[in-house]
């Protein structure tokens, strides 16, 4: 009994030992990360394939045309975002970084960021447009923005000459990432829907040091503030952990109950062009599924999602996100129409309300409408927050001009209701100056 006894208290002892080591060693590299514990967590490891970004200087970051300070203690860099800590190499990661993920989640709950942070995925021919939606998220905005940019490799270039030429007084920052897939089924998630579409699904799983995130598609337009959507993540109740619009307001258009083969969210479905999300709890949750009784954590659950509905979906991650809402209906917080307005909305007939009453607070156009003639309306909206410069005269170099070529669009249904365009963009417009007036 007596040597029981000892082997217990030496083990007491040992364990006792282990934790106060893990603790100081975690207190010791708080403190000698540079500029504290919260800039730690604006900044965000960069995607496989990183290094060589690292490696060409302003490649990976940018702040006001400077590079941004990149890679944290734990040498990830080096290693696929697809890989646990547990499983790294012994000479990529040591016991810091085992501490570091321990507390990641405690850590930023008592240190929230003070940036927003608004994440796009651009391929193809969609730099103008990406480059486009940052300029009206940078408009308007009050807080600092944190942008993250996923795109192809060759677009990297065009998007640091484009952004680091913008005048962005010292509240933007940006980071550059690749397209990125877990390896062992990269090319089916590469083919889904659209090349790179389904890149949105992994950012709680990429970007593992921000706690919350603001989703868009490149043909997005913000006419107010990031900083009033960002806000509905307070709204959020304990078991919500997204938000997003519906997909449509009037039922006897709408594509999900009339056509899918697969569940959805809601009456209409859900649309994922906007999505609100707390990824902190995102990361956290334990989702219900149609596959199996166990509940499965985000990362588990894409890939067996996929194989079994993807002979029966259309629009690739979106109607994942649907099925995932649907059997979690609990987790979704629902804003309303305005915050993510598409040509649906108008092109058959007005069938948003919110919008009649309040204006558009962000525009989504989709189809191609900012591209062609079928819907001059958002073309033109499109096309004056394009050609605007930073600087000029908001009302004079954006608001009139547009009003005048909203007004040759009436003959079409949304250019009868082409003042709902205006009506939240005149408003912001008058509270940004009324701000820069109290600030002066």
């Amino acid at each position: 009994m007596r040597r029981f006894a000892r082997v217990a208290l030496l083990c007491l002892g040992c364990g006792v030992c282990s934790l106060l080591y893990g603790f100081s060693q975690l207190a010791l590299s708080l403190e000698q990360e540079p500029g504290g514990g919260r800039e730690r967590q604006a900044r965000d490891p960069a995607a496989p394939g990183a290094r060589r970004q690292a490696s060409g200087g302003r490649a990976a970051a940018g702040s006001v045309g400077r590079g941004e300070a990149g890679a944290g203690r734990c040498k990830n860099l080096s290693v696929s975002f697809w890989n646990s800590y547990w499983m790294l190499p012994s000479d990529v990661c040591g016991m810091n970084c085992f501490w570091e993920a321990a507390f990641r989640y405690d850590y930023m709950e008592t240190h929230p960021s003070e940036k927003m942070h608004l994440a796009v995925v651009a391929c193809g021919e969609r730099l103008e447009e990406t480059v486009t939606m940052l300029r009206s998220a940078i408009i308007f905005s009050i807080k600092p923005l944190q942008f993250h940019i996923f795109a192809e490799d060759q677009l990297h270039e065009s998007f640091k000459d484009i952004l680091d030429g913008f005048p962005y007084e010292g509240k933007v920052n940006y980071t550059l990432y690749p397209i990125t897939f877990p390896t062992e089924s990269a090319a089916e998630w590469k083919k889904l829907f659209k090349p790179c579409a389904s890149q949105r699904l992994f950012l709680p799983l990429i970007l593992k040091n921000v706690d919350s995130l603001l989703y868009v598609d490149t043909d997005i337009l913000f006419l107010r503030p990031v900083d009033d959507i960002w806000s509905f993540l307070g709204k959020f109740n304990s078991t919500q952990i997204a938000a997003m619009a519906p997909e449509h307001e009037e039922p006897r258009i709408g594509w999900y109950n009339r056509f899918a083969r697969h569940p959805y969210y809601g009456v209409t479905g859900i649309n994922s062009g906007v999505m609100l999300m707390n990824m902190t709890r995102i990361r956290r949750k334990y989702f219900k599924n149609d596959m199996t009784p166990v509940r499965l954590q985000w990362g588990e659950i894409l890939m067996p999602l996929l194989k079994k509905y993807k002979l029966n979906i259309t629009w690739g991650d979106q109607d994942l996100l649907n099925i995932m809402f649907f059997h979690n209906p609990e987790s979704l917080y629902v804003f309303p129409c305005q915050w993510n307005y598409r040509p649906d909305h108008c092109i058959y007939g007005s069938n948003c309300k919110e919008a009649e009453e309040e204006g558009i607070f962000i525009l989504h156009g989709n189809r191609g409408v900012y591209h062609d003639d079928k819907q001059p309306t958002f073309r033109a909206v499109y096309e004056a927050i394009k050609n605007y410069s930073f600087g000029d005269d908001l009302v004079h170099s954006l608001l009139q001009p547009l009003e005048l070529e909203l007004r040759k669009t009436m003959h079409t249904y949304c250019g009868k209701v082409y003042k709902v365009f205006i009506k939240q963009l005149t408003e912001s417009i008058r509270d940004l100056y009324a701000r820069k007036s109290k600030g002066s």
